[in-house]
């Protein structure tokens, strides 16, 4: 069983760890035909020998040229309607203190986001918080279809694929999804520094939730600002929950993680609270704690 050290990594570990990462794209090249585009599923630390995988599900703004922006000004694609802000700095820290792989998806979640059902209607939305999306409106299915099997489908068959590796090597995974929310919503400022979003399995994020609390001058939100408990389609709830498997989704603040050093200084905090609770050898196995009907 791979040993969790709840110290910092150390600088040679952490140099190791960058070295083992890659950003090679899981199969095809993007569809966008961009050579300058990300790949569709950024891997970082791909062989960190940790039972746990890290997701990035909104990690970056990137949209393709032959989408023409879907018709939003630059300023536009650098708000959270485009991306979650920070968080894919604060996820390749975790995944360095965890030792663990991660991935992200490499495109903008407006093209069409990897965190929702492919039934529900903000899977592409022609409105987001608000603001008119004039390339998603009026979808005709053909794009639709495109979108779909050229961004969204490769990310999960990564996510599939990596879960089935750490089964055949016989480890039921800790998932960790890393998001970020905005300040503020609809007027109401939101206090929370980091939510905590979970299901029904308690196993990481009741103990998390009790360690980040025990901290003096932090406010962090149980399934707030958003709730976990009846979410369909995303990351977790696709690949994690219903096989079973240990998992919790971290919100951070964005006003919080909006450079690298400080998603950092955020992520080592959780990393030190989380680190202990992975170090517990009986975390790693299959337990099904359905949603009540």
């Amino acid at each position: 069983m791979f040993e969790f050290h709840a110290d910092s990594l150390s600088p040679a570990a952490s140099a190791a760890a960058v070295r083992r990462s890659t950003g090679a794209a899981a199969g095809s090249p993007p569809p966008s035909g961009d050579p300058t585009a990300p790949p569709v599923v950024g891997r970082f630390n791909s062989t960190g020998p940790a039972p746990v995988l890290v997701l990035c599900d909104h990690a970056t703004a990137y949209m393709p040229p032959v989408l023409g922006r879907l018709g939003l000004d630059p300023g536009q694609l650098g708000l959270h309607i485009a991306y979650d802000i920070g968080a894919a700095d604060a996820a390749r820290r975790l995944a360095l203190r965890l030792d663990a792989p991660l991935l992200l998806a490499g495109w903008s979640r407006l093209i069409v986001d990897p965190n929702r059902d492919l039934d529900d209607p903000t899977l592409i939305p022609p409105v987001s918080d608000g603001v008119i999306i004039p390339g998603n409106c009026d979808l005709d299915p053909a794009e639709r279809a495109r979108r779909i099997a050229g961004y969204f489908d490769p990310y999960h068959r990564a996510i599939a694929a990596a879960v089935a590796g750490f089964r055949a090597r016989g480890v039921a995974p800790a998932v960790i999804s890393v998001h970020s929310f905005t300040p503020e919503m609809d007027g109401c400022a939101r206090p929370w520094q980091i939510g905590i979003l979970w299901d029904h399995d308690p196993r990481l994020p009741v103990p998390l939730l009790e360690a980040l609390r025990r901290r003096p001058g932090l406010c962090i939100g149980d399934n707030l600002p958003y709730t976990g408990q009846d979410t369909t389609g995303g990351s977790i709830e696709s690949h994690a929950t219903p096989a079973g498997l240990p998992n919790v989704l971290l919100e951070f603040r964005q006003d919080l993680i909006d450079t690298a050093e400080s998603a950092g200084r955020w992520a080592d905090l959780v990393a030190d609270d989380l680190l202990p609770i992975l170090a517990d050898p009986g975390l790693y196995r299959v337990e099904h704690h359905p949603r009540a009907r």
